[in-house]
């Protein structure tokens, strides 16, 4: 999914791991948000890396990422948080996931993700996009049906986050999708607000993926983040 972000690594070193469960990492039933931090955090000290990184996440991605700020805050200099939040679900967030783990085991992949269109991309993109509308289906497609159930499962039982915005001493650049449904740009705007310091962008005619939507806006607004941070 950052496969638009490439060009960052002109100026920076980009990793770009596979969560659990995703890509060709192996699928784990019992996987937690802090299990994917960890995992991070092993993929760091198998590359040898031990100066602080800037880490970033997109939505799943940003609870592991906020997770990953809790229990290794020593080994960043910078955040980025993509249309995310850091309230645990509600009563009614939680009895949506458990809705789609309970379809999710008798369903294909792809049927999950045509779900998933109207609500992970903007109108803008679902209008004038269908290559990035084609992308998102044939990657979502790709997945296993026992990674989204674990990441389901992940992403109900993660731990509240909002502790953590006022602990927050590194720089941090906060973005969302103009048309985000998921995660609104008020909701993220309230976020960034209780971080000291932080940058908050809204990246316009995109939804909860602002980076397959509109990379070119996106990258700018990274690149320009990494920089100051650097």
């Amino acid at each position: 999914m950052w496969r638009a972000q490439h060009t960052l690594s002109q100026f920076c070193r980009l990793i770009v791991p596979d969560l659990p469960g995703f890509g060709d990492s192996p699928v784990d039933p019992n996987v937690t948000i802090e299990s994917m931090a960890d995992a991070v955090a092993d993929l760091l000290g198998k590359l040898q890396i031990q100066e602080p990184i800037i880490l970033g996440g997109c939505s799943m991605g940003g609870y592991v990422t906020m997770a990953f700020a809790q229990k290794f805050p020593e080994r960043l200099k910078g955040l980025l948080l993509i249309d995310t939040r850091p309230e645990p679900d509600d009563d009614a967030a939680r009895a949506n996931r458990n809705k789609m783990i309970d379809s999710v085991s008798s369903l294909t992949a792809t049927n999950v993700v045509e779900a998933m269109i109207p609500k992970a991309l903007g109108s803008s993109t679902l209008a004038n996009k269908p290559e990035v509308v084609e992308d998102y289906r044939r990657q979502g497609s790709a997945q296993h049906v026992p990674a989204i159930i674990a990441a389901q499962r992940a992403m109900r039982d993660r731990i509240d986050s909002q502790q953590l915005l006022n602990k927050i001493s590194v720089p941090t650049l906060v973005i969302v999708g103009e048309e985000d449904a998921i995660t609104p740009p008020d909701v993220v705007g309230r976020m960034a607000e209780r971080i000291a310091g932080s940058e908050f962008v809204v990246i316009p005619k995109a939804g909860h993926l602002p980076n397959l939507e509109q990379p070119e806006a996106f990258n700018a607004a990274v690149e320009k983040f990494v920089r100051s941070v650097r």
